[in-house]
């Protein structure tokens, strides 16, 4: 039997999760999908989208999809279906996880990876993170959950928008830039979103598409030095098809809002090829010391003694690589690595990865 797509639907209290997952459900679609929620959740799929309101902890829903609450442990939901898919006694293409709005997203990602029956029934697509415009400011301020939210995100999705200003919407997309490089973001109204950015992203897959805003990877460190921390590499990430309409620094008559957030995200870049095991060395040792503080690392990377790409991974003291394509002829053998944590020592790191170059 092939993988079942799972795809993690987060985001902070009131961004709009249930809003988009019940307009994803009601879409023509065809699919089936298996939506399991944590019961904590502030607000229940609505009724009427149900067949029947049962005390079942599976509930088959008008259009085909099924409705779980997590009552006990994820995993044993996760087993339960894939076992009933397996006996032909629930029929589902997917699953959709919706965690309640103060939940971190790690744990939920890591249950993929851990459980042995789990991982060889699923395959973990893509974290979705939902952010609120309106109240995304003082929630990244005060609660480190919103902040994990966007750290762990594969997709953002900004809510509300409509609510706020355009420039307020930029300032918060260069601060989620900021925090999370590598996560396409995009304006959603009311859960309207194409199911062709909410499924089959393979955000999570160990593929060969990195996916950092190469504008991030430039070297144009703007220093901040009086607000006590430098900005790194800054860079925009757009939807295809969007404008970018990020004002300029000059545009903004000099300054930006700062926000020394406990999540950020840092790049290593580098044309010399690394040494394995002096790599698994340091990527061990940083991974013992901060491993609960490494939401998100993943990178392409030129490796001694293989013509292909080494596609590596990890998510907390969870980290794995595997070998993709191989070097094009003449393509520059260029290793990137992009770290997104809590107040990771980004000297460190990047002292680390340098010296296990070859």
């Amino acid at each position: 039997m092939s993988l079942i797509p799972a795809t993690i639907l987060t985001g902070f209290l009131g961004s709009g999760k249930t809003t988009l997952l019940k307009r994803v459900l009601q879409e023509a679609h065809g699919q089936k999908i298996a939506v399991i929620e944590n019961e904590f959740g502030e607000e229940n799929i609505d009724s009427d989208i149900l067949v029947s309101d049962t005390n079942e902890q599976i509930i088959q829903m008008s259009n085909g999809c099924i409705c779980c609450t997590i009552r006990e442990d994820l995993r044993a939901t996760l087993r339960d279906l894939a076992e009933k898919k397996r006996k032909g006694e629930l029929v589902f293409d997917r699953v959709v996880i919706e965690t309640t709005g103060l939940a971190d997203p790690g744990p939920v990602a890591q249950t993929f990876f851990m459980d042995d029956e789990i991982a060889e029934s699923y395959l973990l697509d893509s974290i979705l993170t939902l952010v609120d415009a309106k109240h995304a400011a003082t929630q990244l301020n005060e609660r480190q959950e919103a902040r994990r939210q966007v750290g762990f995100a594969d997709q953002i999705f900004i809510s509300k928008t409509d609510l706020v200003s355009p420039e307020d919407v930029s300032a918060l997309a260069h601060r989620l830039k900021h925090m999370n490089p590598r996560a396409p973001q995009k304006a959603v109204h009311f859960g309207e979103v194409a199911l062709s950015e909410v499924f089959d992203l393979r955000g999570f897959n160990l593929n060969a598409k990195l996916d950092i805003d190469p504008d991030f990877l430039k070297d144009e460190a703007h220093d901040h030095a009086h607000h006590g921390h430098d900005h790194g590499h800054e860079g925009h990430n757009h939807a295809p098809g969007e404008s970018c309409d990020h004002p300029s620094h000059a545009q903004e008559g000099g300054h930006h809002h700062h926000h020394d957030d406990d999540v950020k995200s840092f790049v290593f870049k580098s044309d010399r090829a690394f040494d394995p095991a002096k790599l698994e060395d340091f990527l061990g040792a940083i991974v013992n010391i901060y491993g609960p503080r490494m939401l998100r690392y993943k990178g392409v990377l030129h490796m001694q003694g293989t013509e292909r790409k080494v596609i590596f991974q990890g998510v907390h003291q969870l980290m794995g690589s595997d070998l993709g394509p191989a070097w094009a002829e003449g393509e520059q053998r260029t290793s990137k690595m992009v770290f997104i944590g809590i107040d990771l020592p980004k000297d460190i790191f990047l002292q680390g990865m340098e010296q296990s170059l070859v």
